[in-house]
């Protein structure tokens, strides 16, 4: 039997003893070394062979991610490693770094318990490690720290023995300032990443090799030895004394957490319903004989086993054949197959225990996100918060018209598969709108209908997606029903950015319906939020607040259904250009109502609500908001001039410029709109030489100068009267 066999009949034997699993994740900045890094610990712990790792990157088994050279999709697999005398299961998930791809870190960090965070020694803490550490610590996963590339910062640097333990010190004070910043109290102390204790390791993925301080002790090799071999090109014999995959996995097994003890901490923040119910028990203590719950974070569509949903098993055991329901869909899914994953592969398994990461077919109602439980009423998990959101988007349609039904079917399933794209069918006019979170996830997303599903499509080139807002408070507006017997008075104005903040990190929840009012209230009044607004918000719509300010209307409250109704529709299509609304408070004043609920149905509340939206935006003046993006660039100071002016012609403005050695590091905000082409642009600026990353940084207001024809193109594009409707047009 080979080593793989062997490690694997292993591991299904550790899955049914939750204090021996270790669920870890590899989270950082793109081209920090993650995949490498993955693979080398796969091949140590004998799950691959030794000449190809780190370089046949196992778990970047997409093609295109081979061909790009970088990490698409969250992979993730399970491997055996010997600790102390015992043998320890390790499900590791590599995670991308791309800031396009963050949604799959966001799902996968609710699989774990830890992650190592990646950071190079040369580049330092970069804007997407400081995001991966804030959702690492969200999700209450215990971080510990690879400084990577340790070789490259004596080889190519230059530096001394002292320097490079400077920038050691300055590497770790800089992740645990992050780290303090976002946890509670009681874990500031105890999570911090320390040199002395073991949560921090220093080497190089690439060279496989890694030396932390307990493994110092044990090996007797020191920082100097360390400095020698790399100075003398030696990694090899270092990789022999000091294995990358003999550090990392005993450090993980050390601090982090094991499924039982983790999710004694995890299930309070991650899942809102009754922690004393018989499914919050099983939760908290990771009960293999409780019901099932199981959290999805990721869909994988496989050519033969059709759709796997890959995700964290929190209590109770998935069994072949066991039915499931998942949170919202009436009926259950029957389990067909359950497996651990390695990379491609899927090993099957007749069952898995609570506390593992685990790969189920047969649930076809699921999606990344779902609450999977043997119990038809579990409340689900809370939802998955993302830190960025799509900002462009491509028109689709299919190249031969017999091809619209399978493009239909395509579009849903990859819509499942990653939640981060917002698929819209529009099954009448065949043209169908993918956003997603950049030009390089849309492109990605395209190959793979085209390629994977084997659907050949016309896309257009990408549009950005804007926002709608207003200048001020606009109204009271006065909206009347077409039979003019219901009137509704609404005021419109931007919501207070502090609510806007908390709406977005997902302090509050907007998606979920309001089961504490009071405490609602306060929460919102600590934001600034006026007391009697704070008391009246009667739902939400993305960051978008409806409020109830009327006072003993007769018959309203069996009508604010439907105003609710007409809220969420105007708050999706906005009155400038049809675009979503953003950050807006919208305040019900006063409503006249016919007494006979017969006058007062669907057709004439919605819309009579919508018009007096849309008449107090236009009072308000209706402003649009663009996406803009945060662009990092390192580029050799002779280069400078040609960045700034490639920068400059792009509506950007440049925020910071930093020199280190012989390169500077440019920071700029530009919007997205001037952001196409790019990147061949500042390849072709600097010869090849510079280097940047970019990542979403919210919405401004469009410069005035600039709406009036924005808007015009947006509103051709859709087929609309390229002149929006004033406020007269609303009054009926």
């Amino acid at each position: 039997m080979g080593r793989k066999e062997d490690n694997i009949k292993k591991a299904q034997s550790i899955m049914t003893q939750p204090k021996y699993i270790r669920n870890i994740g590899t989270a950082a900045h793109i081209d920090h070394g993650k995949t490498t890094l993955s693979d080398n610990l796969i091949c140590g712990a004998g799950m691959m062979s030794e000449n190809l790792a780190g370089k046949q990157l196992m778990l970047d088994f997409d093609e295109q991610e081979q061909a790009r050279g970088i990490t698409i999709n969250a992979a993730n697999a399970s491997m055996v490693h010997t600790y102390g005398g015992h043998e320890y299961l390790i499900n590791l998930i590599d995670t991308p770094g791309h800031v396009d791809f963050g949604g799959d870190v966001t799902r996968a960090m609710r699989a774990l318990d830890g992650a190592i965070i990646l950071c190079c020694a040369v580049e330092g803490i970069m804007p997407q490690t400081e995001t991966v550490i804030r959702q690492a610590l969200k999700e209450r996963v215990r971080p510990v720290l690879f400084i990577n590339k340790v070789d490259r910062l004596i080889n190519e640097l230059k530096v001394t023995q002292e320097q490079m333990q400077q920038r050691f010190v300055q590497i770790i004070t800089e992740v645990n300032k992050r780290i303090v910043a976002q946890l509670p109290d009681d874990l500031k102390k105890a999570w911090q990443v320390k040199v002395e204790d073991g949560s921090v390791a220093f080497g190089s993925a690439y060279n496989n090799w890694a030396i932390s301080a307990p493994y110092m002790k044990k090996s007797g090799i020191s920082f100097k030895d360390v400095y020698e071999y790399c100075k003398n090109g030696d990694q090899k014999t270092l990789a022999k004394r000091s294995p990358v995959h003999e550090v990392l996995l005993d450090m993980a097994i050390t601090h982090v957490p094991n499924p039982q003890d983790a999710q004694k901490r995890r299930i309070p923040v991650i899942w809102k319903g009754d922690q004393s119910s018989e499914i919050g028990q099983a939760m908290l203590n990771c009960d293999t004989k409780g019901p099932v719950a199981f959290m999805v974070t990721k869909i994988i569509m496989d050519p033969h086993a059709g759709e796997v949903a890959v995700g964290r098993l929190f209590s109770g055991k998935i069994v072949r054949g066991q039915e499931l329901y998942i949170a919202g869909m009436p009926n259950p899914n029957r389990v067909q197959t359950v497996s651990l994953s390695v990379g491609a592969d899927r090993i099957p398994v007749d069952e898995v225990d609570a506390g593992n990461i685990v790969a189920v077919s047969g649930l076809k109602d699921a999606v990344a996100g779902s609450t999977v439980s043997s119990l038809a009423d579990m409340e689900s998990f809370e939802k998955i918060t993302h830190y960025t959101e799509p900002v462009v988007t491509v028109a689709i349609e299919a190249k031969h018209m017999k091809d619209l039904p399978k493009l239909v079917e395509v579009l849903r399933s990859i819509g499942k598969a990653d939640p981060s794209l917002q698929v819209q069918i529009n099954q009448e006019t065949g043209e169908n709108l993918l956003a997603g979170m950049g030009e390089l996830h849309l492109e990605i997303t395209q190959y793979r209908i085209v390629n994977d599903h084997k659907c050949e499509i016309k896309a257009s080139p990408p549009i950005v997606v804007y926002r709608e807002n207003v200048k001020e408070k606009g109204g009271p507006f006065e909206g009347k029903s077409p039979n003019k017997h219901n009137r509704f008075f609404i005021e419109a104005m931007p919501l207070e950015e502090a609510v806007v903040k908390a709406i977005k990190s997902g302090d509050i929840n907007s998606s979920a319906k309001i089961k504490d009012p009071k405490a609602l209230a306060k929460q919102l009044q600590d934001l600034g939020m006026d007391k009697d607004e704070a008391k009246s918000v009667v739902c939400f719509k993305e960051d978008n607040v409806f409020l109830d300010m009327t006072k003993g209307i007769q018959n309203l409250n069996e009508t604010i259904e439907l105003c609710k109704q007409a809220f969420d529709e105007a708050m999706s299509v906005g009155p400038l250009a049809q675009e979503r609304v953003a950050g807006m408070k919208i305040r019900l004043v006063d409503a006249k109502l016919h007494e006979d609920s017969v006058h007062r149905g669907p057709g004439q509340v919605i819309p009579a609500t919508r018009s007096a939206i849309y008449g107090a935006m236009c009072l308000g003046e209706r402003i649009l908001l663009e996406p803009m993006q945060k662009i990092f660039i390192n580029v050799p100071q002779d280069m400078m001039g040609d960045v700034t002016r490639e920068l400059q012609s792009r509506r950007s403005t440049i925020e910071d410029i930093n020199s280190e050695g012989d390169n500077a590091i440019v920071v700029a905000r530009a919007p997205v709109a001037e952001m196409f082409g790019f990147a061949s642009a500042i390849r072709g600026a600097t010869q090849g030489r510079a280097l940047w990353s970019t990542e979403n940084s919210g919405f401004v207001r469009l410069p005035t100068e600039l709406q009036k024809t924005v808007v015009a193109s947006i509103r051709k594009r859709k087929g609309l009267n390229p002149e929006p409707y004033d406020a007269a047009y609303y009054s009926g």
